[in-house]
């Protein structure tokens, strides 16, 4: 990795501010930080990097809560695993439409939603935080590859000047 530097200070730092963020806020922080990692995982950069992410982990906040919902209705367990095994099709079905095809993503919100039992008012803002956190390590991390690379070409310039 050719920026470990600039990668590792742009994600300390912002990891940090999240952190003081989500704790001011009472939000929940691992949220933030799986959604960030959704970010990075996927292949889109940049905007449509936050927008993949933010859908696809959403739409598996909806199928969780649906796995969640649907089951309560019934006393049978049998009734969850069914429920489990439509909406796990349908979260790899649903990567046939382009904004929706990172999987991971869907399976991610899907267990964000299931470790929170269903918490939808707590899940959504830290959720859709840590897509902007993604997108905001990135372009931080491009301003101080950019910063570096001045100074590299500065000090070279001025070393050649000097001979």
């Amino acid at each position: 990795m050719e920026h470990r530097w600039q990668i590792a200070i742009s994600a300390g730092l912002l990891a940090g501010v999240w952190a003081g963020v989500a704790d001011a806020f009472q939000l929940v922080t691992w949220i933030g930080f799986l959604s960030c990692s959704t970010f990075f995982a996927q292949t889109h950069s940049g905007l449509k990097g936050m927008l993949m992410a933010m859908s696809t982990n959403l739409s598996g906040v909806f199928w969780g809560w649906l796995i969640i919902s649907g089951s309560s209705f019934f006393v049978s367990p049998m009734f969850g695993y069914i429920f489990t095994a439509i909406a796990t099709s349908a979260m790899c079905l649903q990567a046939s439409y382009q904004k929706l095809a990172f999987i991971p993503g869907a399976f991610i919100g899907c267990c964000i939603t299931f470790a929170m039992a269903a918490d939808i008012a707590a899940i959504i803002p830290p959720l859709l935080i840590g897509a902007v956190l993604g997108y905001s390590m990135s372009l931080l991390t491009g301003q101080l590859i950019n910063l570096t690379n001045k100074f590299q070409g500065a000090v070279t310039e001025q070393a050649a000047d000097n001979s």
